[in-house]
Order: C-alpha cells, then sequence, then structure tokens
C-alpha cells in the first residue's frame, strides 16, 4: 500500500464520534477496529523504512567509521513528515477503505 499520497491529516484534529461509530454500529467496535489496523500501518512502514535503511548498513560497528550519509537522512526524515498510523487509520474508515468482518455467533 502506497502511504506516501495519504489524505490523512499530519496534525491532530478534532473528530466526531457519531461519524466513526456509524461505520460498525458500536463505537467501542470502531476503535478497536482503528486500533487493529492502526498496527497493521505501523507494521508495513516500519518494514518499509527498515528496508530502506538496510541499503546504508556497514558491516563494522567501529564508531570512528560511522558518518552521516545524505539520503539516508532524507529517507528518515520523509518517514517522520508522514502522517501517524492512527490518522491512515481514521481516514480510510471514513473513505471505507477498511472493514470490518464478523464471524458468526
Amino acid at each position: 500500500m502506497s502511504f506516501k499520497n495519504s489524505t490523512a491529516e499530519r496534525t491532530t484534529i478534532t473528530r466526531d464520534v457519531v461519524d466513526i461509530e456509524e461505520k460498525t454500529g458500536n463505537v467501542y467496535e470502531s476503535i478497536a477496529m482503528l486500533g487493529k489496523r492502526a498496527n497493521q500501518i505501523n507494521v508495513e512502514l516500519k518494514e518499509e523504512l527498515t528496508r530502506k535503511l538496510q541499503e546504508f548498513a556497514s558491516s563494522t560497528d567501529n564508531l570512528e567509521e560511522i558518518f552521516e550519509n545524505r539520503e539516508q537522512i532524507e529517507i528518515s526524515r520523509f518517514y517522520e513528515k508522514l502522517p501517524k498510523p492512527v490518522a491512515m487509520a481514521i481516514q480510510e474508515l471514513l473513505e471505507d477503505k477498511i472493514y470490518q468482518r464478523k464471524l458468526e455467533e
């Protein structure tokens, strides 16, 4: 999934609980679903960042040989500026991009 094109807010905003509750009919189910989706997004972002930063990893762990790499700094800054996983999950929920599957009781 491409998180680079996310339209989620990058700052904290106030949300209407009714909008979140409408998606599942229960505010607690909606929040639980958002938490699970935010965890999924966080894992995906972390794996992607780790893969990109592995290119810059050195095989020796000598402190004298550590130097700053401009590309590595830019990659890190880009990921820091992305919206938080919770904001992305809320945006996906409000845009009906995620759904909840219930097991038959």
